[in-house]
Order: structure tokens, then C-alpha cells, then sequence
């Protein structure tokens, strides 16, 4: 009988914890304000168009080279 009066503890469910630590470690996140994600979005706008340019001249450069080898 004393073992019946021990309550048994009732299993997490998995699906339940993920919700609730997710809701915790949101709590936990520091987040820009307005005016820091709009110069982020910028910076990360003008890196694209770097990178775009950039690899844009390696490919060109890549093409000439490989048509000078190959004679086309």
C-alpha cells in the first residue's frame, strides 16, 4: 500500500517541452532595435551585391581563360 501512495510522476511529453524551452530561450534573445536592423539589412544588402560582382568577374575571367586554352 505505501507504494500506491506515492504519486507517479506523469512523463513529459516531448512536444510540450520543445514549445516551452523555445518559449525560454526566446525570452533569453537580445534583439536589435529598429534602427541597428536596418544597418545590418543594408550591410548585408551591400555584401550580396560584393559577392554578385565579385563572382560575376571570377566566372567572365574563368570563361576567357578556358575559351584561350580550349582555342574556341
Amino acid at each position: 500500500m505505501a507504494e500506491k501512495a506515492k504519486k507517479v510522476k506523469k512523463q513529459e511529453n516531448a512536444i510540450e517541452r520543445y514549445f516551452r524551452e523555445t518559449s525560454g530561450e526566446l525570452r533569453k534573445v537580445s534583439w536589435p532595435t529598429w534602427p541597428e536592423a536596418r544597418r545590418l539589412t543594408g550591410l548585408v544588402l551591400l555584401v550580396m551585391v560584393f559577392m554578385g560582382v565579385f563572382l560575376w568577374g571570377v566566372d567572365f575571367l574563368a570563361e576567357k581563360m578556358l575559351n584561350f586554352f580550349l582555342g574556341l
